[in-house]
């Protein structure tokens, strides 16, 4: 049965059960108030029939001591006896009016026998055989005579029990009424955490699946006072993260699905080339011995473009994982030296792109990859050759910058377009939408870049305008490894 009562409780709205424990607690509070009434009246009546049972005794004692009867001194449905005592031993005087006595007066004689012991006024409340419940109260009236006084206390019982039942009927209508309004009130003020609930129960409905999946709910409303407001305050901040984990899910499954695409891509032109030479490789070998020279170095070169690709692709996977795997051997090097030898190998390689170089007076040395830091430099001095006309001028500097340093290559060609700007860095992303192989290789020089900058602690940032195309690397400066002695 206990068990079922507290499944009950459990299955009711958090209002019903917060209105059955302010209900309960009046409950408990109004037993105490009334418990403490009801003594205090109680007791309060009970002092004011003893008051009224001394003032009386006295004039009655008076009138006995004086002429030996109570006459006109009795109060209606009180009970009097006299006792005269000789050697400890009470003996009850014959009354003036039999009903002066009650049936039974064994209790007023054992009073007047403990009143003579003591020596003083006594009071007991006794149950008499066929009258009631009675108040006794024994005094001397003079030398071995003692006076026995019993009032009722039916008018003390009566108004005592219709104070306990006014009381129980005003609390009851009282906590009747607590419970009715105290749960309207309780629902109204719990109302805003059932539109919470509600806003929840609509986010578990919605398809978080899709793609595309945003949260268009929120719980609205500015009732319920300051703690609710700070509760829905945190559970619309709560959506706005949520909202954003999926806006961000969303765009890493668009990222992962265009990189799956180019990728895809990328690999399947050189396979097809590599292919296409392998069947003309095998024709020159039966029918053109003298082709077939040229078809193995074409399928060789093929061979290594895709090579390229599956290094940078793995390079990325390494990065993206550093935590596990650290792709860089970090040492001190110096960086202006670094971007001569970058440089000798552009003018080699790009004798079309003049290139100036400014690297200061003196050595920029730091702690990180020489050949990681090569590829990046080769990738941003590559990438300003390949979309830039010839004879674009190509610019490279080195500067020191506080706790770090920085390179800028720069180009004169005709810049790159706003909307591509915040792209440029993406993998397989080209400003060159025709994926030809002469414009743009495969679209991850720059992301590889970026990724090996971020590996080293440091940023790279682009600005271009028509006329003005600038990389600016910028690689913190570290503290040098201490040289063993």
């Amino acid at each position: 049965m206990t068990a079922r009562l507290r499944r009950a409780y459990r299955r009711m709205r958090l209002g019903t059960r917060l209105a059955l424990g302010l209900g309960a607690l009046s409950l408990v509070v109004f037993a105490v108030v009334g418990t403490a009434l009801t003594t205090y009246m109680r007791d309060y009546l009970s002092a004011q029939l003893d008051t009224q049972l001394a003032q009386a005794q006295i004039a009655q004692s008076k009138s006995i001591a004086d002429y030996g009867t109570l006459s006109g001194k009795k109060y209606y449905s009180w009970f009097y006896a006299v006792y005269d005592v000789s050697d400890g031993r009470p003996e009850l005087r014959r009354p003036e009016d039999p009903v002066d006595l009650p049936e039974d007066v064994d209790d007023f004689t054992a009073l007047a026998s403990a009143q003579t012991a003591a020596h003083t006024e006594l009071l007991r409340t006794e149950h008499l055989k066929g009258a009631g419940t009675y108040r006794l109260r024994a005094c001397e009236v003079e030398d071995g005579v003692v006076l026995v006084s019993a009032a009722p206390m039916a008018e003390i019982q009566d108004t005592v029990g219709q104070l306990i039942t006014i009381q129980v009927v005003t609390f009851a209508l009282a906590l009747l009424a607590l419970v009715v309004f105290g749960r309207r009130m309780l629902r109204r003020g719990l109302k805003p955490l059932s539109d919470m609930a509600s806003t929840a129960h609509g986010i578990a409905s919605h398809d978080l699946t899709e793609s595309a999946a945003r949260l268009p709910l929120r719980a609205d409303g500015r009732d319920g006072g300051p703690e609710v407001d700070e509760l829905r305050t945190a559970f619309n901040t709560m959506l706005e993260h949520i909202d954003d984990s999926l806006a961000v899910r969303a765009e890493a499954e668009q990222r992962l699905r265009r990189f799956v695409a180019d990728a895809s891509h990328e690999l399947r032109t050189p396979l097809m080339s590599v292919r296409g030479y392998a069947d003309l490789f095998q024709y020159a070998a039966a029918n053109a011995p003298a082709e077939r020279d040229r078809h193995l170095a074409r399928l060789r070169a093929e061979a290594a473009r895709m090579g390229v690709l599956l290094d940078d692709l793995l390079l990325l996977a390494r990065l993206d994982a550093a935590e596990v795997d650290t792709p860089l051997r970090l040492e001190d090097a110096d960086l202006t030296d670094l971007v001569g030898q970058a440089a000798e190998a552009f003018r080699a390689g790009r004798p079309d792109h003049p290139l100036t170089v400014s690297a200061g007076r003196g050595p920029v040395r730091l702690r990180m990859d020489p050949l990681r830091i090569r590829q990046v430099l080769d990738n941003l001095l590559t990438n300003a050759a390949v979309h830039t006309p010839a004879g674009t001028r190509v610019s490279v500097e080195v500067r020191p910058v506080p706790g770090a340093a920085e390179v800028r290559v720069a180009d004169t060609g005709p810049g790159i377009p706003p909307e591509d700007r915040d792209r440029v860095f993406d993998r397989f992303y080209r400003v060159d939408k025709a994926r030809s192989r002469d414009r743009g290789g495969s679209g991850l020089g720059l992301a590889v870049a970026r990724s090996l900058v971020r590996a080293h602690g440091g940023r790279i940032e682009v600005t271009s305008e028509p006329g003005a195309t600038v990389f600016t690397v910028r690689l913190p400066v570290r503290e040098a490894a201490p040289v063993a002695p």
